[in-house]
């Protein structure tokens, strides 16, 4: 079956920035002495929306639930903050994308983030105007580990999850992309994702 289109996970793919929300989410936990400890982000919470990871923290360590909206809203700015100070254009990423764009597929990035957080890193990147849409976790009812991002972009782009490549490197987002039916491009982070990985799984795929 021949690809036709590539959907890309945003933070830890085409945006080094796993590590921006980590701490913009303990910065904002702190006021209220709580943490996340590196160890639980890189085994369980990376990849999730925050509002599931407050309430995984409510279960597991009774961080109060009244907290959640005041820490998710100090937990965006803080994001808003590392994004406008660390995210810059990355040569490798911008040509992987318009040469993807040349060579005919369709594009899109599904994102856990939330849709603010998206659009301000693509624009900072360079990357926003290359893609053919942009879902993020306010597009869908069920976010990641739930493949429905995947599969509402298939659905857009009109293309069935066997014709598409999905490009993902946290838990789960694979999780996601493998329960979506499409090939799957696993990286372990920002530094693997490049246009000679992705055209590799394309070829295998086809």
């Amino acid at each position: 079956m021949k690809i036709k289109a590539v959907l890309f996970d945003l933070d830890g793919v085409l945006v080094d920035a796993t590590e921006w929300h980590y701490e913009a989410l303990n910065r904002a936990l702190a006021l209220f002495g709580y943490t996340i400890s590196r160890y639980e982000h890189l085994t369980t919470y990376n990849g999730l929306p925050t509002r599931k990871k407050l309430e995984m923290l409510s279960v597991e360590k009774g961080f109060p639930r009244g907290l959640h909206s005041l820490v998710n809203k100090i937990k965006q700015k803080n994001t808003r903050e590392e994004i406008l100070r660390r995210c810059t254009p990355v040569f490798e990423k911008e040509f992987m994308v318009r040469q993807l764009k040349r060579d005919g597929f369709k594009l899109a990035v599904c994102s856990n983030s939330i849709r603010e957080s998206c659009e301000l890193m693509l624009r900072a990147s360079g990357l926003w105007d290359l893609f053919d849409f942009v879902l993020s976790n306010e597009d869908v009812g069920n976010p990641k580990p739930h493949p429905e991002i995947y599969l509402v972009a298939c659905q857009r782009l009109g293309v069935t999850p066997g014709e598409a490549v999905i490009v993902e490197d946290a838990p789960h987002g694979l999780e996601a992309a493998r329960q979506s039916g499409a090939n799957v491009c696993a990286v372990s982070g920002f530094n693997e994702v490049d246009y000679a990985r992705v055209k590799k799984t394309i070829e295998g795929a086809a």
